[in-house]
């Protein structure tokens, strides 16, 4: 065999070169720092989890990363947060993750029939992960005490406020106002209510211009919209 041949042969055999690819540790903190960013303030306890980034990743490594959260998706429960790479190359992965919140919610001691008042020994607290609960569980006893039920509630239900008969925070054709809130600003004006809404329900607004947003009742006749 040729010198040439034997050279060529010993390249054939030598292990393909690895391609360069996104390495996983940056990825996982971009979308950890979101969700610490998302989550502040919240009442509790907040524990993170963020899974791994697929380690066989073909994306070429990145030096500009941005994580987000997809539209419709908060920082709460079992999610997906995406993270798009902005040069030199352009792409997005999805990368799982999880919020919990852990923090004392409101339970009732014993049965409930509906249309009961509800009396201070009817209700207790229990501490878990608001973030595993199904809807809006209340926090503050005080906010049940003294309202009727809306339903029969079993004996150590988390309570939720589609369980109470909640005075309403915004009548169908009240003038409210509207208050916007985002990152770091916020807007305000008035609109007339299309609904009826106890305090943290959702209330159709139309704007002075004929639009119609959707926002949360607060007390007073606010309602709050968030960008």
């Amino acid at each position: 065999m040729s010198r040439r041949a034997r050279l060529f042969l010993l390249l054939c055999l030598l292990p393909a070169p690895l391609p360069a690819q996104q390495p996983s540790g940056p990825v996982e903190a971009a979308v950890r720092a979101l969700l610490e960013r998302e989550t502040a303030g919240l009442p509790g306890e907040v524990e993170l989890e963020v899974g791994p980034l697929d380690p066989a990743n073909r994306l070429p490594p990145c030096q500009d990363l941005e994580a987000f959260l997809p539209s419709g998706v908060s920082a709460w429960g079992q999610i997906s947060a995406g993270v798009r790479c902005n040069a030199p190359a352009s792409w997005t992965v999805y990368v799982p993750a999880r919020v919990r919140v852990f923090a004392d919610y409101v339970v009732a001691t014993r049965g409930l029939r509906p249309g009961q008042t509800i009396g201070p020994d009817d209700v207790g607290l229990e501490r878990g992960d608001l973030a595993a609960q199904p809807g809006r569980v209340l926090g503050d006893p005080t906010r049940a005490i003294g309202v009727r039920t809306s339903r029969g509630i079993a004996a150590g239900t988390p309570l939720r406020e589609e369980h109470l008969r909640l005075p309403p925070a915004v009548e169908a054709g009240q003038t409210v106002k509207v208050v916007g809130v985002g990152e770091g600003f916020s807007v305000g004006g008035e609109g007339r209510a299309m609904n009826r809404a106890a305090d943290g329900e959702r209330v159709r607004v139309r704007l002075p211009n004929g639009a119609v947003v959707s926002g949360i009742a607060r007390a007073g006749g606010v309602v709050e919209l968030r960008f």
